[in-house]
């Protein structure tokens, strides 16, 4: 099940040009009226030079998000999910907490790139303290794509992407759609940019800002950076109807407006290093 914000915060779905031309290929129907680029949706703090991390990838990212993103099926609810590791005909698959928690009779479904549905399995014996992550499991003797973890720094500007599966389409403000009889072609990609790295965590491990738009049913879903490796999950939608009490920190204490008014226009995700850590930390970070 989505967060209480999440639930009520629905929004209009937003799609770059680049983007729009991709979901015709995956066969999504989009709003047709004009829609500002998502990259200028938020307020994005001056970028740092970029360094080369890592190689580029023979595939693009876009086909490598679409090819790790799962959808989960629960009992009420949906969310996302994205392959992490595979051993054997065991894939496993790293999702919201929030997500898996509530769902009837602990029985859950994969959807995969391919449109193949799996029974899966909450691996409820994995603990992550207080972060919103949870492992699902399920068999396959076919070959899918496991997402390549980045435990590398990110940089303010860094190009992002984030995928998953919204739970709604809205053909106009006052007739949403339900997208759980969609199967893939509720698939949803959005490009953004790195617009916030928190020092001071907020509540469940929330700790990257980015300016992506994210959208109900997505949580759980991957955020990828602009090399196709993973670097976050998704979890917190923009602008959440609990306003700045949304955003207080989990040592209680509460952003200045300004800065409050920073994030409440990004979207939220956990860093992939909470997950795993680094093996060593970074000698520097601009944080807040």
């Amino acid at each position: 099940m989505e967060l209480l914000s999440t639930l009520i915060g629905l929004h209009l779905f937003a799609i770059s040009p680049v983007l729009r031309e991709l979901s015709r290929g995956w066969g999504i129907p989009f709003p047709t009226h004009p829609q500002s680029s998502i990259l200028n949706t938020a307020t994005v703090l001056p970028s740092q030079t970029l360094t080369s991390r890592l190689p580029a990838v023979g595939v693009a990212v876009p086909e490598i998000a679409r090819q790790a993103t799962v959808r989960i099926l629960t009992e009420p609810g949906l969310g996302s999910g994205v392959i992490i590791d595979r051993q054997g005909q065991t894939y496993t698959v790293l999702t919201c907490y929030h997500v898996v928690e509530n769902s009837y009779y602990n029985q859950y479904t994969v959807l995969t790139s391919d449109g193949q549905s799996y029974h899966a399995e909450w691996r409820r014996s994995v603990q992550f303290a207080n972060l919103d992550l949870a492992l699902v499991q399920f068999t396959s003797n076919q070959s899918y794509r496991v997402a390549t973890i980045d435990l590398q720094p990110l940089a303010l500007g860094e190009l992002v992407y984030a995928s998953g599966f919204p739970n709604w389409y809205w053909p106009n403000q006052n007739s949403p759609l339900s997208t759980k009889d969609w199967g893939n072609k509720a698939y949803r990609l959005t490009v953004g940019k790195v617009g916030m790295l928190l020092k001071r965590t907020l509540p469940q491990g929330y700790q990257l800002g980015y300016t992506n738009e994210v959208e109900n049913g997505m949580s759980g879903g991957p955020v990828f950076n602009q090399y196709g490796r993973l670097i976050g999950i998704n979890g917190r939608l923009k602008y959440p109807f609990q306003g700045i009490d949304a955003f207080k920190f989990e040592d209680g204490t509460v952003p200045s407006e300004e800065l409050f008014q920073q994030m409440e226009a990004l979207s939220w995700a956990i860093p992939i290093s909470r997950f795993q850590k680094p093996k060593t930390p970074p000698a520097s970070e601009t944080l807040f």
